[in-house]
């Protein structure tokens, strides 16, 4: 695992890194927003104490992952970070750490269970309509792994999206990837057995009352339990499978 380190003294940081570090620090601060027109190249350049080149190249950098908008004739302005981005660093970081399965779901369930509690005050009729409609999708696609599990992906993460926390859906989001592989893969073991199927239908329709009945507390609880029902559910499967001769099939 990585440690966490605080930002370098800048007196050492490379050019490169002193474009960053000022776009970023500018943005932290609220100076910079989206839409905001940066200082001209030759103005920023001499501030930074970099070179015109370079400080093109970290422009372009900071272009690709959608933070600096570029527009020949006008000029750069501070972009939208672009999630996708995000997306695929955390997909291609963590794929390569062992045992990400298990870590992905310490990280699921810390969001999703903040979240809950935030969907309970402030999902809107959309928004349960939203996961209602996932469940019903859920419920329709217990046979097919594939799309059973991108059913349960969305269901939960509709409820991600209740909590009407930025933070919080766009953590969801940067580990969709590898989320949405864990449910399918999950699906996988448990779709042939009935009983796992039928636990696992009833777990996702508490845990859609409890958002219903706008309680926190229920709701953190209700989700907490699916989760150690689900890893419950899918030992048996697990077990079960290899008793009926193996996994073969």
């Amino acid at each position: 695992m990585s440690e966490i380190t605080p930002p370098e003294n800048t007196d050492a940081q490379s050019g490169s890194e002193r474009v960053f570090a000022f776009f970023r620090r500018k943005v932290l601060s609220g100076e910079l927003r989206t839409g905001d027109r940066l200082p001209a190249e030759r103005d920023l350049a001499t501030q930074l104490n970099v070179g015109r080149p370079l400080l093109r190249e970290s422009m372009r950098s900071l272009a690709m992952l959608g933070l600096v908008d570029i527009r020949h004739g006008s000029g750069a302005f501070v972009g939208k970070a672009d999630i996708s981005v995000l997306t695929d660093f955390f997909t291609f970081s963590l794929a390569q750490e062992q045992n990400v399965s298990e870590d992905i779901m310490q990280a699921r369930m810390a969001i999703e269970c903040q979240a809950i509690r935030l969907a309970c005050e402030r999902a809107t009729e959309s928004d349960l309509d939203r996961i209602g409609g996932c469940l019903t999708a859920l419920i329709k696609t217990l046979s097919d792994p594939e799309k059973g599990g991108m059913a349960d992906f969305r269901f939960h993460a509709a409820i991600v999206q209740a909590s009407h926390s930025q933070a919080l859906v766009t953590l969801y989001k940067a580990i969709s990837e590898l989320l949405m592989q864990n449910h399918v893969e999950r699906r996988r073991v448990t779709h042939k057995t009935p009983k796992v199927i039928d636990d696992l239908v009833e777990s996702h329709r508490q845990v859609f009352l409890s958002i219903v009945e706008g309680d926190g507390d229920a709701a953190d609880r209700r989700l907490r339990e699916h989760f150690a029902i689900g890893d419950e559910l899918r030992r048996k499967s697990i077990i079960a499978a290899f008793s009926r001769g193996g996994m073969a099939e």
